[in-house]
């Protein structure tokens, strides 16, 4: 819907309150769609999971949403604003494969680099800045490695560095790419509470995630894609074996299928 100046503006079925909708998203790379007509919103004070096979279209879904590439149609909203107005309510934490770890950069740095939104590119960050910074990096448990060059850790320590730059963007809404993805059970478990706690304290998390076994145990809602919208809701509704079976299809082991079951009859 755009109004007369070409604005986008909130259709009535986007909730003023949902932290992030998605309404008509088409992503296309060549002529095959990666996603297509995508309707989606994400509820407020909770942990959402995005979900589906191996180029289901997980992560160009979050990506298009935020305008990291193109999307052929729809619109994104986020607290019932168009997502132009409101990028600074968001906080992004990418795909760890897809950073270049060889940059030439400390931690603190990196982490630094997440409160350049609030004194701009060329402004100079404050002494309290860099003491904000500490905080984050000691909520990941990170802070003796603020002076490491970040090409020296190890995955897990790069992930939770990356966690410490969301964070001290102090946003509303956390958007995580395969947050989990290659890193050592410390870390999981560390990222998990950071997350739990963000939504303790009001805030949103929306994550690509793969792990089918820990979705009860870490997330609320779920939002299930194969290149087309499967299901979503309230994980105890949509977390479902015959929504998986609908998503994954032959390829998800039906082992994992009986043990989904038993977790559904509990």
């Amino acid at each position: 819907m755009a109004a007369e100046d070409g604005r986008a503006t909130r259709p009535a079925a986007v909730p003023a309150e949902a932290p992030l909708a998605v309404r008509g998203l088409t992503v296309s790379y060549g002529e095959k769609p990666a996603v297509f007509s995508v309707d989606a919103t994400f509820p407020a004070r909770a942990m959402s999971a995005i979900i589906g096979p191996n180029g289901a279209g997980k992560s160009t879904l979050l990506k298009a949403s935020l305008g990291v590439i193109p999307r052929l149609s729809g619109e994104v909203f986020i607290f019932g604003q168009p997502i132009t107005k409101a990028r600074n309510r968001i906080a992004y934490v990418p795909q760890r494969a897809s950073v270049d770890w060889d940059f030439p950069t400390t931690v603190i740095d990196v982490v630094q680099m997440g409160l350049y939104r609030k004194v701009g590119l060329l402004g100079r960050l404050s002494g309290q800045m860099t003491i904000r910074a500490l905080d984050c990096l000691g909520r990941v448990g990170m802070a003796d490695f603020a002076h490491r060059q970040i090409g020296q850790l190890s995955g897990g320590q790069q992930q939770r560095v990356f966690l410490a730059r969301a964070l001290a963007q102090d946003a509303d809404l956390y958007l995580l790419d395969e947050p989990f993805a290659g890193v050592d059970a410390a870390t999981e478990r560390a990222i998990i509470d950071v997350l739990k706690l963000l939504k303790s304290e009001g805030k949103a998390v929306v994550a690509v995630h793969h792990d089918l076994s820990t979705v009860r145990d870490y997330f609320d809602h779920v939002f299930l894609i194969n290149v087309r919208p499967i299901a979503e809701g309230p994980v105890s509704s949509a977390f479902t074996t015959a929504n998986l079976q609908a998503a994954y299809g032959g390829r998800l082991a039906a082992t994992h299928l009986d043990e989904l079951a038993m977790v559904e009859g509990r």
